[in-house]
């Protein structure tokens, strides 16, 4: 029985068949989306029906990075809310059965907006429909009292932007390759004026258009891709959706391939304004929120492009370094603009 790689298929078969004993074997596992990050698999039997099963990577990982069961135990916890989650089949911990930690949920249908040219395909009536739905599903997320669903133990509530502002200025202190002085003016500045956080909510950590299922009628099928979850200050979630909106002329590389950046969508304002309709909390001080965001992904992305380099070789690589370093810098620049102007 062939499958792919991290799929023992005689095992996984048969835990998933005492869970669904409906399916019509052989099950078929196709890999959906792999790498660094937790790895998603399409699982298909013969006639026809469609489940997803989510496992870490494969090889040596940090398990408190790819904790399945975190994951599986926040989407449990979301099932009766208004967050739409995909529905569980079962967590699997016996590791003799796959090697790691698995979980296996239905197969939601829909489509998933990943960039530009896939916002652009979207039919132009469903666009505002598509901002509306994304914007609303966030304030519901956010509105759920963590204690309220079983999540209250989740992680740490309180004093959020300080403890990011610490992790990822480490980050750069002992991973980059090069001095970044606006970087670390940027990080005192952020310290010194930290917006008190209001309540502690259920933070998804990288919501954003292409990490939900989008359905036919335009609105949010299900909110995917959780293992970032946390608890904290919301308004980062909500910053980390404006930074993503793409429609900032200043945005490079990946952030400028948004689906957003296509015409019908709205601007992030306008969206900004439309959470502030469905939300308690107080959004003014939004801009340090979105001007941290940037920083925060310069600190990812150079932590990126310094691995990347530390095994480049030829022009090529020399070329794609050079993007990089002009991508870091743009969004530490970006910062800084939102930072001083407090604007967006």
């Amino acid at each position: 029985m062939n499958a792919p790689r991290g799929i023992d298929p005689g095992p996984v078969t048969a835990w998933i068949l005492e869970r669904r004993p409906d399916l019509v074997e052989p099950l078929d596992f196709e890999m959906i989306t792999g790498g660094a990050s937790n790895l998603t698999f399409r699982v298909t039997d013969r006639a026809g029906t469609k489940l997803v099963l989510r496992r870490p990577p494969t090889g040596h990982v940090l398990a408190s990075a790819h904790d399945m069961a975190r994951e599986h135990r926040i989407m449990a916890a979301l099932q009766d809310t208004a967050v739409p989650v995909p529905p569980l089949v079962g967590l699997c911990q016996d590791e003799a059965v796959n090697g790691a930690d698995f979980y296996v949920m239905e197969f939601v249908e829909g489509q998933i907006v990943f960039d530009r040219a896939d916002g652009e395909a979207v039919e132009p009536a469903l666009r505002p429909v598509m901002t509306n739905s994304l914007t609303d599903t966030l304030a519901a997320l956010h509105a759920i009292d963590p204690d309220d669903v079983g999540l209250g133990d989740l992680g740490r509530k309180e004093d959020y932007c300080a403890r990011q502002l610490r992790r990822w200025k480490r980050q750069i202190d002992e991973g980059s390759d090069r001095e970044m002085p606006l970087f670390h003016d940027l990080h005192e500045r952020f310290v010194a004026d930290i917006p008190p956080q209001q309540g502690a909510g259920i933070v998804h950590g990288d919501y954003r258009l292409d990490n939900c299922m989008m359905a036919a009628d335009g609105t949010v099928a299900a909110v995917l891709d959780w293992e970032l979850c946390t608890l904290g200050d919301v308004l980062a979630d909500v910053a980390g959706m404006a930074m993503w909106w793409g429609d900032d002329p200043a945005a490079r590389g990946r952030i400028a391939d948004v689906p957003t950046r296509a015409e019908g969508f709205g601007s992030r304002v306008d969206m900004l304004e439309r959470y502030a309709l469905h939300s308690d909390r107080d959004v003014s001080d939004l801009p340090w929120y979105v001007a941290f965001q940037h920083w925060r992904l310069a600190a990812i992305s150079e932590g990126v492009r310094v691995r990347f380099a530390a095994g480049a070789m030829g022009d090529q690589e020399g070329t794609a370094n050079s993007d990089a370093l002009t991508a870091v810098d743009s969004l530490i620049e970006t910062a800084d603009r939102i930072l001083r102007s407090g604007s967006l």
